[in-house]
């Protein structure tokens, strides 16, 4: 079994891998909200059910992935109460 020392090293790397993928999915959150932008821009006016549909699954995957934040972020929390009582 690991000592108490390398069970916090692996949790450190393991959350700062978490942090780099919220750093990712707040960078794609960035590039959906543009795209939804420019689909807005592109199709002003427009009542196409199509383009609604499309909008709104824009705004679907950026709530899906601030969903994804929150649960990446409540695991990290919990490795560090963890490592905290070790």
């Amino acid at each position: 079994m690991a000592g108490v020392e390398e069970v916090r090293a692996g949790i450190t790397l393991a959350n700062q891998k978490a942090y780099e993928a919220i750093a990712g999915l707040q960078q794609a959150t960035l590039i959906l909200e543009e795209a939804q932008q420019a689909l807005a821009n592109a199709t002003q006016g427009s009542g196409q059910e199509e383009i609604q549909h499309s909008y709104g699954m824009l705004a679907e995957a950026v709530t899906t992935i601030t969903g994804v934040q929150g649960t990446i972020n409540v695991s990290i929390l919990k490795a560090e109460e963890y490592s905290n009582r070790l």
